[in-house]
């Protein structure tokens, strides 16, 4: 089939966490003959801090975020048979959301990448625009969520509300060597977000403080103002091509879910299988759901809080971190990959073409 995608941006992880997800599924529908465009708008300086080329697997057109613009690639999207809006786009997210109805022989899609968001702001406008469009869609995607968003959205409407999860490509994340550069006993990946920053202040910031003879790594946006103790070393914006030797190089590194994904739980973010397929030893906060995806103290070790955070790297041996990054590899490998999830997709628009197909 043609699709027809609308999202933040394929090239650019720049402010833009989905770009992995983005690259793992697109990739994997490509490999089942689908035929993929991707639109992403040139906006929040990520076309100035591109990761990858444009992929073999998908034609990227980026666009200058205009009207006219706009309009010109939502009616390029008009010959295909399946049209997706991401979310978190960052500009014309209602126009675009807006766009894809007007193709009513498409298979429409909005593909809620931030779900637990997404519903939050649902249930306190009752304007947002996601009420009015659900009727038209044909189904929500999320990257995460479980029962509780499969639940909220078909209480919204939605006729149809599917769990498509992050996952691994091996060909990306993988065992790479170590990189002095982000030597420490604890690193993170994230970028400072208003959603995320009193957990990571927990999680993180305050694990460094109750360790003080320890060394921390913080990579991401946006922590250059922030105050710290002196061993956590914050290293900025870190590239998807040296994300590996990032995992791979400390002893552990740290997931920090955002406020809401924490809440809702089912949602694990697109980092912890980058670290597990990286053979990392990873340390995650607590949220509901992640036996689904890693055992406990076999593939991860969970944390409460800070002082979990701080009693789990006292009693990290190497040997440890080893035998759960090992561990968490072959977990990822055998059930998390993105090969399985484009299966998963191309099956869902298979059947989603054939239900179309018949007469009302």
């Amino acid at each position: 089939m043609k699709i027809a995608f609308y999202g933040s941006s394929l090239l650019s992880s720049y402010w833009n966490g989905a770009a992995t997800y983005y690259r793992g599924i697109l990739k994997a529908l490509a490999a089942h003959g689908h035929e993929i465009t991707f639109y992403e708008p040139d906006a929040f300086d990520r076309q100035q801090h591109r990761d990858i080329d444009p992929p073999s697997y998908a034609k990227v057109v980026v666009y200058p975020a205009t009207s006219d613009a706009l309009a010109k690639v939502l009616e390029a999207g008009g010959d295909a048979d399946v049209v997706v809006k991401a979310s978190g786009v960052g500009v014309f997210d209602t126009e675009l959301l807006q766009g894809i109805l007007r193709h009513p022989d498409a298979i429409r899609i909005f593909w809620d990448v931030d779900a637990a968001a997404t519903l939050d702001e649902m249930r306190h406008d009752a304007n947002h625009p996601i009420h009015s469009a659900l009727g038209d869609l044909d189904m929500v995607l999320t990257y995460g969520g479980g029962p509780p968003v499969i639940n909220a959205y078909q209480g919204f409407g939605a006729k149809r509300c599917i769990p498509v999860y992050n996952a691994l490509d091996p060909e990306t994340h993988h065992p790479a060597p170590r990189n002095d550069r982000f030597a420490a006993d604890l690193g993170l990946l994230a970028n400072r977000l208003p959603d995320r920053e009193a957990r990571i202040e927990e999680f993180f910031l305050r694990a460094a403080a109750l360790l003080p003879d320890r060394k921390f790594m913080l990579g991401g946006n946006g922590w250059h103002d922030k105050p710290m103790t002196e061993n956590v070393r914050a290293i900025g914006h870190v590239g998807t091509a040296d994300h590996n030797a990032f995992n791979c190089t400390p002893n552990a590194v740290l997931n920090v879910a955002r406020d809401s994904m924490a809440n809702i739980g089912f949602s694990p973010a697109t980092r912890v299988f980058e670290a597990a397929g990286a053979a990392a030893c990873l340390i995650t906060d607590a949220w509901e759901g992640i036996e689904q995806f890693l055992k406990p103290d076999e593939e991860v070790l969970v944390a409460r809080d800070g002082q979990d955070v701080a009693e789990h790297l006292k009693a990290l041996t190497p040997e440890r971190a080893r035998a759960i990054g090992d561990a968490a590899l072959a977990r990822v490998l055998a059930e998390h990959t993105y090969e399985l999830r484009g299966h998963q997709v191309h099956a869902i628009l298979t059947e989603q073409r054939a239900r179309m197909s018949v007469p009302a």
